[in-house]
């Protein structure tokens, strides 16, 4: 009897230590459904807040893809990228990586519909992951399986953004060596690069290929018809100057980039690197012969995107607004 009781104090303590050390690592077990008991409809909730925001603003789906991917590669998908510039903290907005990116103010609406059913249960980090979720399907994509239970950062990472988020022109070996620093491979790598398959490219980042002279490795009459969209080679970064990453289905997440692509029809460096890289190529063919092989690789890889470090315990909270620390 008396060594039972000391079994199960010891079970006990075990249990306490494990709980104690899963609190305190900062590390988060993310699960599906992690808001079935204390928030039941918060899922639901940012479906139809996505739903309604397409139905107004068509190009909020594709902030939402955009918004997860420079949220989760820069250390934690821990919405850090909400962060507004106040009281020492510097936004990541603020950085050139951001560039063009919008429709923050709709995240928001988002939080503010999800706070009205349940105070401060649901974080900011899993309202960017699962708007991105619901976002990809309104644009045509696959359905994914994404867990929640992600905490928000009480910090700004603008410092190291240009440390993990690689640029349009970087070379293709250093893009696929920051997409495998988190653990996606190259195969993952191709298919993310497929977001490029929706929204569009503002000139800033056109330009270098198409003056003082037209980059060679462009489509010529691609490349005349981009010049015919950024006619200065100074465009005005604040001016409505842009070409769509897809003329044929500018909004439908398809394996119509990998066709262009092979076309050397692709708007970024990186985009037409993808072609003279002998790691992606492949890939690159199998993607442009198979949307459903595209589909299925780019679920896997944002997953993987979407679960990155994830924060709990005390080096976490749930925002109450998610442009602001507690």
């Amino acid at each position: 009897m008396a060594l039972n009781k000391l079994y199960s104090s010891s079970s006990l303590i075990l249990l306490l230590i494990s709980f104690f050390i899963q609190c305190h690592s900062g590390k988060s077990e993310l699960q599906l459904n992690y808001y079935a008991e204390s928030c039941p409809k918060a899922e639901e909730i940012i479906k139809q807040q996505v739903i309604d925001l397409y139905n107004k603003h068509g190009n909020t789906a594709v902030s939402w893809v955009r918004n997860l991917f420079h949220d989760c590669m820069v250390k934690s998908c821990d919405a850090s990228l909400l962060l507004e510039t106040v009281n020492g903290i510097e936004s990541e907005k603020a950085s050139q990586r951001s560039f063009g990116m919008r429709n923050f103010k709709y995240v928001n609406t988002i939080k503010s519909a999800v706070e009205k059913e349940c105070p401060l249960t649901v974080s900011c980090a899993d309202i960017v992951a699962l708007s991105a979720r619901d976002g990809i399907v309104m644009l045509g994509g696959p359905r994914i399986e994404m867990k929640t239970g992600r905490k928000d950062s009480k910090e700004s990472h603008l410092a190291v953004v240009e440390d993990f988020i690689p640029n349009h022109n970087d070379s293709m070996s250093l893009v696929l060596s920051r997409f495998q620093s988190i653990g996606i491979d190259i195969e993952g790598t191709v298919a993310l690069l497929g977001a490029h398959s929706v929204g569009r490219v503002h000139c800033v980042n056109l330009v270098q290929r198409l003056y003082p002279t037209m980059d060679p490795t462009l489509d010529p009459d691609y490349g005349t018809y981009l010049k015919r969209r950024c006619p200065s080679p100074k465009p005005d970064p604040k001016a409505v100057l842009y070409a769509r990453n897809d003329r044929e289905t500018p909004m439908i997440l398809d394996n119509n980039y990998f066709k262009n692509v092979l076309k050397h029809k692709g708007l970024l460096l990186v985009d037409e690197q993808l072609t003279s890289d002998s790691s992606t190529f492949p890939f690159v063919q199998k993607m442009a012969a198979d949307n459903g092989y595209f589909h299925d690789q780019f679920s896997r890889a944002v997953r993987l995107l979407s679960e990155n470090n994830p924060l709990s315990g005390d080096l976490g909270e749930i925002r109450k607004d998610c442009r602001f620390v507690n």
